[in-house]
């Protein structure tokens, strides 16, 4: 049997522009599922720590994306419980049938209550408080529905303490959350390590089960199986992984967790994470994993992923926001926290910043591989960049005196300071290239962050540091870079964050 060139090489870089080496969602939003509603798609990502979860997109094209808000917006739906880094919301499903929207998902801060179900009838609007679904502990959920109507539910029966039971299924009832039947193993994967992101389609004649198998770092790869039952037995695609970029000099890595969507031309298409890494060896990825787009074809009955059928849109990720109304923008989330807690609107404009023990700080993604960020304070308050509360750049603003500090692990260091006069004060963070040479001449970073104060006579650099510390690879989990800005004191303002694209 033929095995398709395109599908595992990832040794043919695509031209910039592509959406091959460009995501269509650029940023800390991994994880991404996705369902096609007429001519509209609809596309959910996981959100692990960050309040509001679940962010949600819409596109008529599958090219250009605009978040529409989040499923996950009170925490009646997104329950406190352990928190910290890389918990939260993890791998979902979004699916439409029957006229109702469904998101499926697990909160790990809540491990133990299972899997969450929740519906809308407009994705824009008020989704439901979940649908707990208690004996199906783990992660990454899918759901689908046989002819029949009934549900069948797909998960990875990961557990944190005793490691893995494999991926299970069970029919269910989604009015009470139980399952209808004893749960049971489905296709396992191919062998490799950490078979998980289940998703499974009725196409054809078949049932196609897909998977996310190697890992969500280098190893990661999709895998897919077929059988004429949504229960299986089902056989693996001879070619597996049919998609996967490990070992090659692609300049995008990691990817897999695909999810699969009919075209609107008739065809297929899939979005999955990847992720970009710069600098001297590992190289380090900074932004996260992020969101692809990949056209499919089918040869002999499998799914084949033709990355270059796409051209990525440049994605408009400048802002400037003065907090002019009441309600903060969705692009504002915060972790374990709430933002709308964190940031009080002022008649005056700008906002009053609350410092809320253990609620972080107001926090927006880093989008692009080089940037800049500038916040405007009056009188006092923190600017950071963080991938998690242990690893972080920041400037400290208070008592007429600016500061740089910085968190790697448990290791916390005053790096510089500089005195001001007072009064409104903008602090800034950029993204610049590293100085130093690539290995093994120098440490050659992804990149050289920059931290510099202007109080009304000009920018002045307070430190440059290794951006290398602000990395998945020395940090870990699951998330990428974040802006936060919080409070110094009991009168800390904020009254305009701007952030442009280099």
């Amino acid at each position: 049997m033929p095995t398709p060139t395109p599908v595992v090489s990832g040794a043919v870089l695509s031209p910039s522009g592509s959406a091959a080496t460009d995501p269509v969602i650029p940023g800390f939003y991994p994880d991404p599922t996705i369902c096609k509603v007429g001519s509209d798609y609809y596309l959910a990502n996981s959100s692990f720590e960050y309040f509001p979860g679940a962010p949600l997109f819409h596109s008529t094209d599958l090219v250009t994306w605009d978040q529409i808000g989040h499923i996950m917006s009170r925490r009646s739906q997104f329950q406190y419980g352990s928190d910290g880094p890389s918990t939260g919301v993890y791998g979902s499903t979004l699916r439409f049938h029957s006229g109702r929207f469904w998101f499926i998902t697990t909160n790990v801060s809540t491990f133990d209550s299972g899997q969450l179900l929740l519906t809308a009838d407009d994705p824009a609007g008020e989704w439901s408080d979940p649908i707990q679904i208690p004996d199906a502990i783990g992660i990454d959920p899918d759901i689908v529905w046989d002819d029949d109507g009934i549900c069948y539910l797909t998960w990875n029966a990961l557990d944190f303490s005793d490691g893995g039971r494999g991926i299970l299924q069970a029919t269910l009832d989604t009015t009470t959350g139980k399952l209808t039947s004893p749960a049971y193993q489905v296709w396992q994967g191919t062998g490799m390590v950490a078979p998980e992101g289940p998703h499974l389609y009725r196409i054809g004649d078949y049932w196609y089960l897909l998977l996310a198998e190697g890992g969500t770092e280098r190893g990661h790869s999709v895998t897919v199986a077929r059988g004429t039952s949504p229960s299986g037995p089902f056989e693996s695609c001879p070619w597996n992984p049919i998609f996967t970029h490990r070992s090659s000099g692609h300049p995008v890595q990691n990817v897999g967790h695909a999810d699969l969507v009919p075209d609107l031309d008739g065809g297929w298409a899939a979005v999955y994470l990847g992720a970009r890494p710069h600098g001297s060896t590992p190289q380090y990825h900074v932004l996260g994993r992020e969101t692809f787009l990949a056209g499919v074809d089918w040869l002999e009955g499998w799914p084949v992923f033709d990355e270059g059928r796409f051209q990525a849109e440049p994605v408009d990720t400048d802002f400037i926001d003065a907090f002019a109304t009441p309600t903060l923008h969705h692009r504002w989330v915060a972790p374990t926290g709430e933002p709308d807690r964190i940031a009080k609107h002022l008649p005056e404009g700008g906002v009053a910043l609350a410092g809320i023990p253990g609620q972080g700080g107001l926090c927006v993604r880093v989008r692009d591989l080089s940037w800049r960020a500038d916040a405007v304070l009056m009188a006092s308050g923190t600017f950071r960049v963080r991938i998690d509360d242990r690893h972080w750049y920041g400037l400290h603003v208070l008592d007429g005196s600016v500061t740089v500090e910085a968190q790697i692990g448990d290791i916390r260091s005053t790096v510089s300071s500089s005195p001001f006069a007072g009064g409104a004060v903008t602090v800034r963070i950029e993204s610049v290239p590293p100085v130093s040479l690539p290995i093994p001449l120098g440490h050659g970073g992804p990149d050289d962050i920059v931290l510099s104060f202007d109080a009304g006579d000009g920018f002045h650099e307070l430190s440059r540091l290794d951006g290398r510390y602000i990395s998945t690879e020395v940090a870990s989990g699951f998330t990428g870079r974040m802006l936060c800005v919080g409070a110094a004191d009991a009168e800390s303002r904020l009254l305009r964050v701007t952030y442009e694209k280099r």
